[in-house]
């Protein structure tokens, strides 16, 4: 007898349908069951044999002496993980005729069984029931750890198991599975700023710092902050996704499927409402950064997607974890190449970065006694690229903060209300974009775009011929410059670019002054 019932592999973030097909047949002379997997399997795949005799016989169930083929197809993908112990347990269940499965077509099962037959949690729920959904299945059976997760995806009824008993009483119901459905919680996701810990107005003084990070966040640009220890520089940072734009349900799915699938979600947890803020430690490898491995998982930059990377103290970072951000920072994807497949994870994010100006951090005070030359800081700066410097589109100085402005003890404006206006200039953005595909605000128009949204009247044109010759800065700077001034236009609600935009992002290039870069 032949049984099959439908799994699925996740492959990045998305999720190809696997079928479990099961065929019992012949009787075995020697003692013990004759038990054949084919399609692939990795080692977890093939002893999940044991733990699935172990479970059907905690249920009193048989192991009969037949012959047990078991095929997963398509035979050319690779199977890892341990999802495939339930599909795999209740085929054979349904082929030796100890349970009827039914509709078989309209299920798609996934769980790793424990020895008694209880379901453990797994990783890439989200994009599995996407998958799914997509394939035209209409339930979904998984463990129930994880069914919240899975149950914001509209248009499939997911079913949260504890264990293959369980399962069992859930095929039984039939047509009268309808007490056992999850409600699809799609529509729970809604604003979270009322549960904002971090606020801006925490920020004593530092207005000019304020205002770049208002406009990195109504462009999404990147930035990096340039001052002494102690100035405020990673407290600003940490306080960015607060004054970002709310998820949008789209993007909320496409970071919670990163989490998912690298195992990153809380348990029991469903959508990400709050944007993602991921800080790695400056010892970070390659493969952590940008991700990879044996098995490619998302890196920090794919974990930060539509949210912030916040890299404290960047010239502590090796050069080599900072080189290979490049292409994801322009092409905002990274693809992982392996021998027999190619996997790509998306990766827009906002890079913030911080460092002290010098190793001693005081090349900027000359009273203090760690001041050191415009050579050692020289040094220090030559440990990141100029081509690394050229994709920040801002660069500010972080001054220390004098006295009566850290004992005042007004505050300044809160998140919510910088948000309001970073929300508007988004609007605007999203208006001016929309017949473009895969640009959705400033910081990803290419050449053509700046070209098309950018248009200079003499005046600005002028200035900003002028400070390019006098600042030497690249063909780059100069887009990132047209970038920044229409972000600023647009928080101003400005149709036009005018001078005065124009030169207030050119004194967002720090490190292209003379001085710094020299």
């Amino acid at each position: 007898m032949l049984v099959k019932v439908f799994a699925a592999a996740t492959l990045g973030i998305e999720a190809q349908i696997i079928t479990v097909e099961v065929k019992v047949g012949g009787n075995v002379a020697a003692a013990g069951l004759l038990y054949n997997l084919v399609g692939l399997p990795d080692s977890a795949v093939k002893e999940g044999f044991h733990r699935i005799d172990s479970a059907i016989q905690s249920l009193s169930f048989r192991m009969l002496r037949k012959k047990i083929t078991i095929n997963l197809a398509p035979a050319d993908i690779r199977k890892e993980g341990s999802l495939y112990d339930l599909p795999i347990a209740l085929g054979i269940l349904a082929a030796t005729e100890q349970i009827k499965f039914e509709r078989n077509q309209e299920y798609l099962c996934i769980g790793e069984l424990s020895l008694d037959g209880q379901l453990r949690p797994l990783k890439g729920a989200l994009p599995i029931a996407s998958s799914a959904q997509k394939a035209g299945f209409k339930y979904l059976i998984l463990p129930a750890q994880n069914a919240k997760e899975a149950s914001v995806i509209p248009g499939i009824h997911c079913i949260g198991v504890q264990s293959l008993e369980d399962t069992l009483e859930v095929l039984k119901l039939g047509e009268d599975i309808g007490g056992r459905l999850l409600p699809s919680s799609s529509n729970f996701f809604e604003e979270e700023s009322s549960k904002i810990l971090l606020d801006i107005s925490d920020i004593k003084g530092q207005e000019n710092t304020k205002r770049a990070m208002e406009i990195a966040a109504a462009g999404a640009h990147n930035i990096i902050l340039i001052g002494p220890p102690g100035v405020g520089k990673t407290m600003i940072a940490k306080r960015l996704p607060t004054i970002l734009p709310p998820f949008s349900l789209e993007e909320s799915i496409d970071t919670t499927k990163i989490h998912s699938v690298a195992g990153q979600l809380p348990q029991g947890s469903g959508l990400l409402l709050q944007r993602p803020f991921r800080s790695p430690h400056h010892t970070i490898s390659d493969v952590a950064m940008v991700g990879g491995g044996s098995k490619p998982r998302p890196g920090e930059i794919s974990l930060a997607h539509h949210g912030v990377l916040f890299l404290d103290e960047l010239p502590e970072f090796k050069r080599s974890v900072l080189e290979t951000m490049r292409q994801p920072l322009e092409d905002r994807q990274v693809t992982i190449s392996r021998a027999k497949f190619t996997v790509t994870y998306p990766s827009s994010f906002m890079l913030v970065a911080s460092m002290n100006p010098s190793p001693s951090g005081y090349f900027n005070d000359p009273d203090s006694p760690g001041a050191t030359s415009a050579a050692a800081m020289q040094r220090y700066l030559s440990k990141i690229s100029g081509p690394l410097l050229d994709r920040m589109d801002i660069h500010i100085e972080v001054t220390p903060v004098p006295f009566d402005k850290l004992s005042d003890k007004r505050k300044g404006e809160s998140s919510v209300e910088i948000r309001k206006r970073v929300s508007q200039a988004r609007e605007i953005q999203k208006v001016r974009f929309q017949k473009l595909d895969n640009i959705h605000y400033n910081a990803q128009m290419n050449t053509r775009q700046i070209r098309e949204f950018c248009q200079l009247d003499p005046t600005s044109l002028s200035l900003l011929k002028s400070a390019m010759e006098r600042l030497n800065l690249s063909a780059r700077a100069y887009d990132r410059i047209l970038k920044v001034s229409r972000t600023i236009a647009d928080l101003a609600k400005a149709d036009t670019i005018d001078s005065s935009h124009i030169s207030e992002a050119i004194l967002y290039r720090s490190l292209d002054r003379e001085g710094w870069l020299g």
